[in-house]
């Protein structure tokens, strides 16, 4: 089972990278973040020719989440269902050949001392009882997505610069420590500890992606039982250098299951 997760950053814009991407790559479940499109003017038409089943919930100009399957999924779910803000553009769930696979977008959180960055902090509080409500940490499952998060020195350049960066201030990286310790194994590092990638190269910093000044901030995640079975975990850097491509680039993981 390959599965790939991609933060698109505008859907419709990347839209000839991603449909080359899927008849090169052709894995079983693609997961996309920031797609930056209401439902109603989801591009369906365009991504028929792809074959894939397509799930997908949506806000207008930001947000905005989607799961691109060979099979059709046996169930569908969308955002929290804690009681508080459901999130539904940030947040889905599907199940494929049994396998529960979460997609999440999850917020940037805009600086420190911002509001934003507070709710970030509780958004993973949030999703560690997603998980233990809907999900067995014994038990096959998946969380990929952009997590907003480098959670350790060698996933960011520089990283004594970042110190107070939201994707990389202590307490998020805390945080986002503290939900995989619910039963989430990180696959790319099991696979390759030592390993530096990135998946971002900010736009605002020009020639970042030639000087490899990058982010690892976009994760594929399994529980012990599958992850155990992860055969393969790349980044496709290629898309990054395409044609108006996004600031995120391809990431995935081949299971033998």
């Amino acid at each position: 089972m390959k599965v790939a997760t991609f933060n698109v950053n505008s859907l419709r814009k990347r839209m000839p990278i991603l449909l080359d991407w899927l008849a090169q790559h052709k894995p079983d479940a693609l997961c996309l973040q920031e797609t930056k499109v209401q439902d109603s003017e989801f591009p369906l038409l365009a991504l028929a020719e792809s074959g894939y089943h397509i799930t997908y919930r949506g806000m207008k100009s930001y947000n905005g989440v989607a799961i691109l399957s060979r099979e059709k999924p046996e169930s569908v779910a969308y955002g929290f269902d804690d009681g508080g803000e459901t999130e539904d553009a940030r947040l889905l769930r599907v199940v494929i050949k049994g396998i529960p696979i979460v997609n999440t977008y999850v917020p940037q959180g805009f600086e420190i001392d911002s509001p934003k960055y507070q709710y970030k902090l509780g958004w993973y509080d949030r999703l560690a009882k997603y998980f233990k409500k809907h999900l067995s940490p014994n038990k096959p499952a998946i969380w990929c997505g952009d997590m907003n998060v480098a959670p350790r020195p060698m996933d960011v350049h520089s990283p004594e610069k970042h110190l107070k960066h939201v994707c990389y201030h202590e307490d998020v990286r805390q945080a986002y420590e503290h939900t995989l310790a619910w039963g989430f194994q990180d696959v790319f590092v099991k696979l390759y500890p030592h390993r530096q990638q990135y998946t971002f190269w900010d736009y605002r910093a020009p020639g970042s992606l030639e000087a490899n000044k990058g982010w690892r901030i976009d994760h594929i995640l399994a529980t012990a039982s599958l992850a155990e079975h992860c055969l393969r975990v790349e980044v496709d850097v290629e898309p990054r250098r395409a044609k108006d491509p996004s600031d995120h680039t391809f990431l995935w993981a081949e299971f033998s299951v």
